[in-house]
């Protein structure tokens, strides 16, 4: 593959995101798992799941001004060791605080991990390939979706939770070991920050607006699909997202070019009408087959949509290349959130159904937004 779409640095980058990832995707379906087996209730459970995600959100932008002066390299093996920490004090933190205490210093991991090397690539992605490069940087957490929670599933009940993580502890360790094959000269910013650097970039909040709204559909989807299959008479809704895992590879692994060909603009559009028109279909849909064209068709949209928008951040942002990527990711992870929390209240109210067709609406509304609020500021070309 030609250095110019991947440069130097990228495939260490790319090793340690996906051993990470792998880490966080293997606990996301096993935490809530474990943390009944010891006693707890739905609320505390609740809790503990959401602290890691708060603390996160509420770091990365102070994450991203920092590295305008830190090497990114220096962020990315800290949140290494701090999940490997991390994983080994699961055998030891049982009760209610300790345990929230650790998500925390967990979440603060993520935020270190993620925001550096999402900001690392920003840096080293040639611009005229900037899609396509962050096309193939997303395989990695993609190919973790896919592969993980199956996994960790599996070890969970092939073993028991001391294995498991054990198991975290050395993806951990492997995700620091690549990370360290980035060269020191190749982790450090070449921007000479101002003398105060802003903790988040105003350039970027439309784009992550947009992620935003576009994410409340995946942690409602996430959320509650799983029941809503069920009450179906589905027995398999596992096979909804692997079959969505699928489509995120397959678009970005051989769709990447198109990425660069074509204006932000034009992708990021039709992409948004996908997701809008996936989840009127969900809305409609009762048997496995509908379910699996529902995952085609939506992972086929989303395949694009997020790397043409980090890319269309990264066009707006300039210099400021980490507090554009600490906003960028703070604002999608608060999406994803609500999303859950929000359409968890509508399904309350009334049916699954309608709350997809709400998740369609908020779709349209996001089209919308980033039509007139978005698209009038102009967009960059990346031709080849």
């Amino acid at each position: 593959m030609s250095p110019k779409i991947v440069p130097p640095g990228f495939t260490p980058c790319f090793l340690g995101q996906f051993a990470f990832s792998s880490v966080f995707f293997m606990l996301l379906p096993t935490i809530p798992i474990y943390l009944a087996r010891l006693g707890m209730t739905e609320a505390g459970i609740g809790v503990q799941v959401g602290a890691l995600s708060v603390s996160s959100l509420i770091l990365r932008p102070l994450v991203g001004r920092a590295l305008l002066r830190i090497p990114e390299r220096d962020f990315m093996m800290a949140g290494a060791v701090i999940f490997a920490l991390s994983s080994v004090t699961y055998l030891v933190a049982k009760p209610f605080w300790p345990l929230f205490v650790l998500r925390v210093f967990q979440g603060i991991g993520l935020a270190f991990f993620a925001t550096a090397a999402f900001t690392f690539i920003t840096r080293i992605s040639p611009e005229a390939h900037r899609g396509q490069t962050f096309g193939y940087f997303y395989l990695s957490i993609n190919a973790a979706f896919a592969l993980a929670p199956i996994f960790g599933l599996f070890v969970m009940n092939r073993f028991d939770f001391t294995v498991f993580f054990l198991i975290c502890t050395g993806f951990s360790l492997f995700s620091l070991f690549v990370i360290q094959r980035i060269g020191k000269a190749q982790g450090v910013p070449t921007e000479d920050p101002s003398p105060r650097p802003p903790l988040l970039c105003r350039e970027a909040i439309p784009p992550a607006i947009v992620s935003s709204m576009g994410n409340m559909g995946w942690g409602a989807v996430m959320a509650f699909f799983p029941l809503y299959a069920l009450q179906q008479g589905v027995a398999n809704p596992g096979l909804f997202f692997a079959v969505y895992a699928a489509m995120l590879i397959l678009g970005r692994g051989l769709g990447g070019k198109i990425l660069d060909y074509h204006t932000r603009e034009r992708i990021i559009l039709p992409c948004l009408a996908i997701q809008s028109t996936a989840m009127a279909i969900l809305s409609q849909s009762a048997t496995m087959s509908m379910f699996i064209v529902v995952a085609v068709v939506w992972g086929m949209g989303n395949a694009f949509l997020y790397p043409s928008l980090v890319a269309y951040t990264l066009d707006q942002a300039g210099s400021l290349r980490g507090p554009a990527m600490g906003t960028y990711l703070a604002l999608a992870d608060l999406g994803a959130g609500l999303g859950s929390v929000i359409m968890g209240a509508i399904v309350q109210w009334t049916d699954y159904p309608t709350m997809f067709l709400c998740l369609a609406l908020t779709g349209l509304i996001n089209l919308l937004y980033f039509k007139i609020s978005v698209s009038r500021r102009g967009v960059r070309y990346a031709n080849l």
